[in-house]
């Protein structure tokens, strides 16, 4: 595609000549038109099994493009785990620019699981909730190609899209059902005051009810960070969603446990009712 950002006209040339690299893809808010002018750049590079990604050449080239080459940072493949992978964060004229590794076998196989109603979650630092597999599924049905001189992310879009009932499905059974076990988890630690336990067990089954939510409108759920605002406003919703869940943190905030884990199990029956109901 033709590039007008003049940060991305600068950069993107430059990295797609580094070997190994063969896509190169916006990701992020700014592909979905939601950024703001703070916004990062978030950037996917794909490389092959056959051609492994040479990660000092990228360095090379990013310490060139960066505002303050002694602060460059640079991983090797697989330094940030199986999911993340790695990458690099980077500041390019004021703007945070961030890199990440995917390996095009990989993402590949993870979205025919995906497409057959098989997913998983992996513990991730800077995902609480954890990776769900098909946040990568998700990131090539949002991405917008800048670098694909082989289609590699054409390929991958037309397996991404559109959003697959299995999918939808199996999410549905994986997270509905944890809904209820954060709440009940979080009613036995009421008794000790442990309000960390508590605290961690409310965060979990609101993160399930976004995952869930997301999945009954077939919308890919790529970072937890403001799912539940999001979802806010989709088709199946909850009603009253973002107070709901502000009066459930102000709850535990107080100290008034038990009046969020109530609060917390209405928003769980409700979103079962609508389920039955065929949302």
């Amino acid at each position: 595609m033709k590039i007008s950002d003049p940060l991305l006209t600068r950069i993107v040339p430059r990295i797609a000549d580094v070997p190994g690299v063969v896509a190169i893809a916006l990701g992020g808010s700014r592909a979905r038109g939601a950024a703001t002018d703070a916004s990062d750049y978030d950037l996917g590079l794909y490389y092959g099994p056959e051609k492994p990604l040479d990660v000092n050449a990228l360095r090379r080239v990013v310490s060139d493009l960066v505002d303050n080459a002694a602060s460059v940072t640079v991983t090797s493949v697989g330094e940030w785990g199986p999911r993340i992978v790695g990458g690099a964060w980077l500041t390019i004229g004021g703007q945070k620019v961030d890199l990440l590794y995917r390996e095009v076998a990989a993402v590949e196989s993870s979205i025919a699981e995906c497409r057959a109603g098989r997913v998983a979650m992996s513990y991730q630092p800077g995902h609480p909730h954890g990776f769900c597999s098909a946040i990568w599924m998700g990131e090539v049905a949002t991405c917008v190609p800048l670098h694909d001189a082989d289609g590699v992310i054409a390929g991958l879009k037309a397996q991404a899209t559109p959003y697959p009932d299995p999918l939808a499905d199996a999410l549905v059974g994986m997270f509905l059902w944890e809904v209820s076990f954060s709440i009940a988890n979080g009613q036995t630690a009421v008794a000790r005051g442990d309000e960390t336990h508590i605290a961690g067990c409310a965060y979990r089954a609101l993160a399930c009810i976004g995952q869930v939510l997301f999945a009954l409108n077939r919308r890919y759920l790529i970072n937890e960070k403001g799912a539940l605002k999001e979802a806010a406003v989709f088709p199946h919703t909850l009603r009253g969603l973002t107070n709901r869940v502000a009066g459930i943190w102000a709850a535990i905030g107080a100290r008034e446990f038990g009046a969020a884990l109530v609060a917390l199990r209405a928003l769980e029956t409700e979103l079962r009712l609508k389920i039955q109901a065929g949302a």
